[in-house]
């Protein structure tokens, strides 16, 4: 009733917004998580390398992590990539007031999903360089690089 008044715009099935209130930069990334309607959901991989500014990693599709559990029947959803993966609340940050998977997280799934070394490399150097991650977390995804570029 409210779309049909005029007070909200539809912006996928299930999510609304005010048309009074301009569109942001980042609408994109929060539709996303939100489409999932999954409570734990949140961006995760490459578009949290992409969304942190720590890599040049350029995903042409937004990925967004939900728990095991959950099994999405939505449409709609061709330019997301869904990851099942019961993340632990230290795992989940946020960026631009959306739950995102910390540096190190994604860093760690992007290793497991075969993103390009060289990017992982420069994500782990410069997410040092920022302070997004540790010295020692640095030295462990070092660790963990190398073993999967020696397979």
């Amino acid at each position: 009733m409210l779309v049909h008044r005029g007070t909200l715009t539809r912006a996928a099935f299930g999510v609304y917004r005010f048309p009074h209130y301009p569109a942001g930069e980042h609408d994109g990334h929060m539709l996303a998580v939100l489409w999932t309607r999954a409570p734990e959901a949140c961006l995760s991989h490459e578009s949290a390398l992409d969304a942190y500014g720590i890599s040049d990693v350029n995903p042409n599709r937004i990925h967004v992590t939900v728990g095991e559990q959950r099994r999405l029947r939505r449409s709609n959803g061709e330019e997301y990539v869904v990851h099942y993966e019961n993340l632990i609340r230290t795992q989940v940050g946020w960026w631009q007031e959306i739950p995102t998977v910390t540096p190190r997280t994604a860093v760690e799934q992007c290793l497991v999903y075969g993103t390009p070394i060289y990017l992982l490399r420069q994500a782990i150097e410069r997410g040092h360089a920022q302070g997004f991650i540790k010295a020692s977390e640095c030295d462990e995804l070092t660790g963990a690089l190398e073993a999967r570029h020696e397979r």
